[in-house]
Order: structure tokens, then sequence, then C-alpha cells
């Protein structure tokens, strides 16, 4: 585990193709051949109609904030107070991840406000998707 990071996640069969595009700077989702839903997270059968034809598909990485919580007590590896967002992409898909650049107050933050995927390389071999609001510097 990465000095101060907590535990990491593991790729799993169905989640490599994930992890390797976040180390490439891509956001990748599923999206299905035949009902044509993009979700996350991965999985062989497409939630919406149960078809195995599934392909990965590259993100824009924008998406706007559906839901958040600040978390005040800290996890291992993190340093509290965090924002946990839940972002939902352009393209359709939800997806949890830490907001960044953002100041973790309720007030500060609105659902709906604009937010874009930035890739935080937490160990040469782990690449993280976080996302951070348009306009943060």
């Amino acid at each position: 585990m990465p000095d101060g990071l907590g535990p990491m996640p593991l790729a799993t069969p169905e989640t490599q193709p994930f992890f390797d595009g976040l180390k490439r700077g891509e956001l990748l989702a599923q999206r299905c051949g035949d009902c044509g839903l993009a979700y996350f997270y991965p999985r062989p059968l497409c939630p919406g109609c149960l078809s195995g034809n599934v392909a990965w598909e590259r993100m824009s990485g924008d998406g706007t904030l559906y839901s958040f919580v600040v978390n005040y007590r800290s996890a291992p590896g993190h340093d509290a107070p965090y924002v946990l967002a839940v972002v939902e992409l352009a393209e359709g898909p939800r997806m949890m991840a830490k907001l960044v650049g953002a100041d973790p107050d309720p007030a500060a933050l609105r659902c709906d406000m604009a937010v874009r995927v930035v890739f935080d390389d937490v160990s040469d071999d782990m690449t993280l998707a976080r996302f951070r609001p348009v306009g943060a510097d």
C-alpha cells in the first residue's frame, strides 16, 4: 500500500481494462451493443437488458455532481474532511470518486455543478480517477 493512501483497489478480470485506461489518462466505462446503455461499475452483463454484448468505451470525463457527502472522520489514508462524490458522467453512467480542488464545506458545493475527471498517479502502478469542479485551479 502506498504511504498514507490506505488500501488500494485490486483489479479483477472485469475491472482491469478500467484501471489500464486510467494509467493511460482515459476514463472508460462499458456500453451495451444491444440496448446502447453506458454503465459503470464494470460487469460482464448489461444491467439494462442482460446482454453480454458489451464493450469498453472512452468517456469524455465531463460530468455533474449528482450527490456528495463531506466525510469528517478520517478513513485510513485520507485526511478529513474530504468530499466523496457521486458524479453523473455526460454519457450517463454514475460513479463515486473523491472530489478534489473544492472546499469540503457543504455550503460551497452544489449538486449539478460541472466537474471534470483528473487522473491521480497514487503509485507507480496505480492511477485513480478523481473529479474537480470546472474552473477550479
